[in-house]
């Protein structure tokens, strides 16, 4: 008999984990996926947890681009029973299906009406109709079936009017709010968009309000009524209890609003906030590139210069290509070669809606001319700024000057008897500036954390465990008192010589 070769442990270890790296878990089909959302969200109407419904929209994003009309149709059938009046009309959003497929959607009735399958919870039908609607978003020949679609889904939603139905809602008018823009009719829903707005407040619905607000914010901003979308924003308050994504859009579009407005300052702290609440980068890479277009401009006219790091970035590095061209320009201080970039990118820029900023960016040139100066003399005369950052006149110079020193740009004062500018000395480490930046920090570490509590789950009825433990310790307490008292406990029992 012959021998058995014997292989070692370290490869029969590597050769199972290569077989688990091959055998990857499969996804579920779009069809069972939409399938397992209805029944979460059955089970979030009969539970009254909303936090089913969320998680059914989280799989939105990645769900939306694998389905298509036979999915849809498919899914459809089986969730519905044959006669329901919901399934003709969701199918009647959708293209007539091919002989193939009416046979098999004979066969799926009639193994449906054995089943006796219960009609889905009106959730559900708000759920598959917004699925229907970024379907067809899919194609500019289906925009003005789609508006239509939104326009009865939004009818039937207010008709319902279901709190369980409020997070599916915020994602309904998201989805408006895209079709109309699509369909080149974004003016026409704004006054459907203010009286739900009201109406999401009157009732509380904090996240039917929050993307309510930043529709009509983008609303706004694409017809670059400015004004009015400032008023929009100091006549209301953005739900504290939104979501990030919310946050993120709200944020990106403060920060258009004050960039216009001149105000840099806070529109950076708001595109800075955007970028921190915003998903990752290869999750949402639009968004991603659009609001680091605007913190890039907002930063340079703020005075300084974006991290070289930040062009380098695999999302950014193609979308930021013009950007960085007109970075080292501005660096540099030259304005032939900022007027050079700016006339070879000017459609990417008007594309962007960046055009009119970066146009302001050539005081900037010059004020980052005079912050290397400020930071080479203590003293300089308005004469010399204009021979080294090639000005007019002196009377140039001292405008520039003295808004770079109102801007905070730079630290100084404009003797206009002598005629030249005294520089400022640089800051120690403490001061009140200092502490108000150390205050602001610990509070924002305290909204973090009183968030974070408040976002915390805890289980129903958790206390009356711990009542009962301590009763029970209670009862044990008192027996062995009781046994001690009538001796029937030892010393070695009771712990020895302790």
């Amino acid at each position: 008999m012959t021998d058995v070769e014997m292989k070692p442990a370290d490869k029969v270890a590597e050769e199972k984990k290569e077989e688990a790296k091959d055998e990857k878990p499969s996804l579920p089909t779009p069809t069972a996926e939409i399938k397992s959302n209805i029944a979460l969200i059955d089970r979030a109407v009969s539970t009254l947890e909303p936090r089913f419904t969320h998680r059914v929209l989280r799989t939105l994003a990645t769900l939306r681009k694998r389905i298509d009309d036979g999915v849809l149709r498919t899914t459809i059938e089986e969730a519905y029973p044959k006669d329901s009046v919901v399934k003709n009309t969701l199918l009647s959003w959708l293209p007539s299906a091919p002989a193939a497929s009416s046979e098999r959607s004979m066969e799926i009735d009639s193994t449906l009406s054995k089943s006796a399958t219960p009609e889905p919870v009106p959730e559900a039908e708000v759920y598959l109709r917004l699925l229907i609607l970024y379907y067809l978003l899919k194609s500019p020949e289906t925009y003005g079936k789609a508006i239509d679609l939104s326009h009865q889904t939004v009818e039937k939603m207010q008709a319902l009017n279901r709190r369980s139905m409020d997070p599916i809602a915020a994602k309904i008018w998201f989805a408006v709010e895209r079709t109309y823009e699509l369909g080149g009719q974004l003016a026409d829903v704004r006054p459907l968009f203010l009286s739900a707005q009201r109406t999401a407040s009157l009732r509380h619905d904090d996240e039917s309000q929050a993307a309510l607000i930043n529709c009509l914010l983008r609303s706004y901003i694409h017809y670059n009524l400015y004004d009015q979308a400032d008023k929009l924003v100091s006549k209301t308050t953005f739900p504290t209890s939104a979501s990030n994504a919310q946050f993120a859009r709200y944020h990106y579009y403060l920060g258009r609003i004050k960039v216009v407005q001149l105000n840099y300052s806070e529109a950076h702290t708001n595109l800075q906030q955007a970028i921190r609440r915003a998903p990752p980068a290869k999750q949402a890479p639009g968004f991603y590139q659009a609001v680091h277009k605007y913190f890039v401009v907002v930063e340079l006219l703020m005075g300084d210069i974006p991290d070289r790091t930040l062009f380098r970035h695999p999302v950014l590095e193609k979308a930021l290509g013009a950007y960085f061209d007109i970075v080292k320009a501005v660096r540099t201080g030259s304005l032939s070669e900022f007027q050079t970039t700016l006339s070879k990118h000017a459609a990417q820029f008007e594309a962007d809606k960046t055009y009119t900023l970066i146009v302001r960016l050539r005081q900037n040139v010059i004020k980052t001319g005079i912050r290397r100066l400020s930071l080479s003399y203590s003293r300089i005369s308005l004469r010399d700024i204009c021979v080294k950052l090639h000005l007019d006149s002196e009377e140039d110079a001292e405008y520039i000057v003295g808004k770079a020193i109102r801007d905070g740009v730079i630290e100084g004062r404009i003797v206009h008897e002598k005629g030249w500018m005294e520089c400022g000395m640089q800051k120690g480490g403490y001061g009140p500036e200092v502490s108000d930046v150390f205050g602001r920090r610990i509070t924002f570490c305290l909204d973090l954390h009183n968030q974070s509590v408040k976002a915390m789950r805890y289980p129903l009825n958790a206390h009356r465990k711990e009542l009962a433990a301590a009763q029970d310790a209670r009862e044990r307490e008192k027996e062995l008192a009781k046994e001690i008292q009538d001796g029937d406990l030892d010393e070695d029992d009771i712990g020895g010589d302790f």
